[in-house]
């Protein structure tokens, strides 16, 4: 082990406290066109996640939820890192993500913040807490390719 490697990891663990603390895109958006959630019954973890797409692009995100703050944090960062990009975008960046956490895969600089949670990798257990959010996004998405992702979800 390296004498860095502590100081990194508390790097990480403030990361993942702030963005549990003070989550980002919390709450629920008026007039989303795509919507899922998902829950994990053995930790108690649940997410609702609305989204806005125009186009391709993801224009806002907003989630509710509850759980442990490795789930919640990874759905702040996750809501931060992808709006506002593509769905492509939030695909790849959603295939970067699983490998670090699945596949022990170094963290790509791509993944922004979303990096400080590489050492869930080490506790299988809290893997699936991580990639929760990112799960109910991938419904979302897929849920709703078939739908007219111009009229909002419920008007």
């Amino acid at each position: 082990m390296s004498r860095a490697e502590p100081q990194f990891d508390e790097l990480y663990r403030e990361v993942i406290l702030d963005h549990y603390r003070r989550p980002r895109n919390a709450g629920s958006l008026a007039a989303p066109t795509h919507q899922a959630e998902g829950a994990n019954p053995l930790c108690g973890d649940e997410i609702e996640l609305d989204v806005s797409i125009e186009g391709d692009v993801i224009c806002e995100m907003a989630f509710r939820g509850q759980g442990c703050s490795i789930s919640q944090s990874s759905a702040s960062m996750m809501t931060e890192r992808v709006c506002g990009g593509t769905v492509e975008e939030a695909h790849r960046v959603m295939g970067l993500f699983e490998a670090q956490l699945v596949e022990s895969a170094e963290p790509d600089p791509a993944l922004g913040d979303l990096e400080a949670l590489h050492g869930v990798a080490k506790f299988p257990v809290r893997v699936k807490c991580a990639l929760l959010c990112w799960k109910v996004l991938r419904e979302a998405l897929q849920t709703n390719d078939n739908e007219a992702t111009a009229t909002p979800k419920g008007g």
